[in-house]
């Protein structure tokens, strides 16, 4: 938010005759622990009252409502050696993506501010416990079980990208700030003749939404759109990030790039500069020789376009890209809705309105298309099998560079049988040791090796037989675990 959009948010703030459920005003600093639990509470008593967000203002008087400033400044707070909002962050559960905000409210009044997004589907705690304010009072939450179990039973929060990234602007100022010239050219449409058409087609995509006589940019629209990612400081922090290291590992990093616009006006160059960085391969296998890029185009596409569709905006964090000697690392923040080993079958977004826009845009393939051209393009191109990774808050997908059979490791030999057997029967085919054999550019002769490698999917129980009745070894047929 800007200075402006700051005095006049306090300006409404203090007109509310008293402190809610998701206001509260301090004058100055007590303790770390007390900021904690007022989060906590904020969050959860957002929720409960319908509100995108809780506020908790410091400069303040909670009873009079009169601003008289404070001396507590909410961005250099420190706990010990650790910046304050790190030490808050490791603390909350979920780990909620709250903004402070500190700014000069008039001549020698200071204002602190932490804007927290009300708590999804599951209450907010600060240290294990999880807090509401009752009154003027921060209580236990657990001492009000209906409270609580309207936070779990709640379907109806503001998703993430119908929240406000800007409020109460004009329709010049929405075409300053947003690329619309992109969304006519991506869906093929003629451009409006005028300002007015391209306002209407923009609030029918909620990428706006008016409110008389002035209009709002949604969070759709922003992170899709913007010609500059500084012009929404909520969203800036989601820029997409492409580091290049030297060698295998993260110690000498030659170059880095932070993109500055929306995914969307952005994504063309995005992939362009990622592509530029990527090294190129003398052979790769037997299909490709010369100049070809170590990794197929359209596997970097779509794995760079699921983390941006599948991230969970509420987690820290931002789509990132490692590109390392022998490898590329494509992270977002979130853990996915499905376990990875159905990813090639099954298909489930958090960000549902952002993936339709973005499949409709050309951005992305159809639903639970994507990872299969993943699969298929790094079998062409003979490379190991994709690496996907769960951790703490992350989603990680890996891609190798070129290693000969001989090179992979039991793990990379199974990995490549179980999907290359999920990308057969999504095919409507089913895998064999004939097809293992090309997928591994195996010669006849070494049958036995493809045969190996079954067993072992086999015995991980990653992959079944077809028909478990038939005697026949040479015709044998394998269907993955789940079908």
């Amino acid at each position: 938010m800007t200075e402006i959009e700051l005095k006049s948010l306090i300006k409404e703030l203090v007109s509310y005759s008293q402190e809610t459920e998701w206001l509260e005003f301090k004058l100055n600093f007590h303790s770390n622990e007390e900021i904690g639990e007022r989060i906590s509470a904020l969050a959860n008593g957002a929720c409960l009252s319908k509100k995108q967000y809780g506020f908790l203002i410091f400069g303040v008087e909670d009873k009079t409502h009169n601003i008289k400033g404070t001396t507590f400044k909410v961005k250099s707070a420190t706990k010990g050696k650790e910046e304050l909002e790190n030490w808050l962050i490791q603390r909350l559960d979920p780990k909620i993506d709250f903004k402070t905000y500190e700014f000069e409210y008039s001549k020698g009044i200071n204002i602190s501010m932490y804007v927290i997004p009300a708590a999804v589907n599951r209450p907010v705690k600060f240290t294990n416990q999880a807090y509401i304010r009752i009154g003027s009072y921060t209580r236990l939450l657990k001492e009000f079980p209906e409270k609580e179990s309207k936070i779990w039973n709640r379907k109806d929060n503001i998703k993430f990208e119908l929240q406000l990234a800007k409020e109460n602007i004009d329709a010049d100022t929405v075409v300053s700030l947003l690329d619309t010239q992109s969304y006519f050219d991506l869906l093929k449409l003629p451009y409006p003749s005028n300002r007015q058409g391209v306002i209407d087609k923009f609030i029918s995509e909620k990428l706006i939404i008016k409110k008389a006589p002035k209009f709002s940019i949604t969070n759709l629209g922003a992170i899709l759109f913007a010609k500059n990612l500084e012009d929404f400081p909520d969203l800036k922090r989601k820029a997409i990030r492409v580091i290049v290291y030297k060698h295998k590992n993260k110690i000498e990093t030659v170059r880095e790039q932070i993109g500055g616009k929306g995914y969307v006006s952005g994504y063309q160059g995005l992939i362009d500069w990622v592509n530029s960085q990527l090294p190129a391969n003398e052979e790769i296998g037997k299909a490709f020789r010369d100049d070809k890029r170590m990794y197929p185009e359209i596997a970097v596409r779509e794995l760079l376009a699921n983390a941006i569709i599948h991230q969970d905006f509420e987690e820290k964090g931002f789509p990132m890209v490692e590109i390392f000697s022998d490898r590329i690392e494509i992270t977002n923040p979130g853990i996915p809705l499905i376990t990875p080993e159905r990813f090639i079958d099954e298909y489930q977004s958090r960000n549902d309105a952002l993936a339709d826009l973005m499949r409709r845009l050309g951005i992305c393939e159809e639903k639970g298309s994507g990872i299969d051209k993943v699969i298929f393009y790094n079998e062409m191109y003979q490379l190991p099998a994709p690496d996907i990774l769960i951790q703490e808050k992350h989603t990680k997908v890996i891609m190798y560079s070129y290693k000969t059979l001989n090179q992979m490791d039991k793990k990379d030999k199974i990995r490549a049988c179980y999907q290359h057997c999920c990308l057969k029967y999504v095919s409507n085919d089913k895998m064999t040791n004939q097809s293992l054999r090309d997928r591994f550019m195996i010669e006849s002769k070494n049958a036995a090796i493809a045969s190996r490698i079954i067993k072992e999917a086999l015995k991980e129980n990653v992959i079944k037989e077809d028909d478990p009745e038939s005697n026949s070894r040479k015709y044998k047929k394998y269907i993955p675990f789940w079908a």
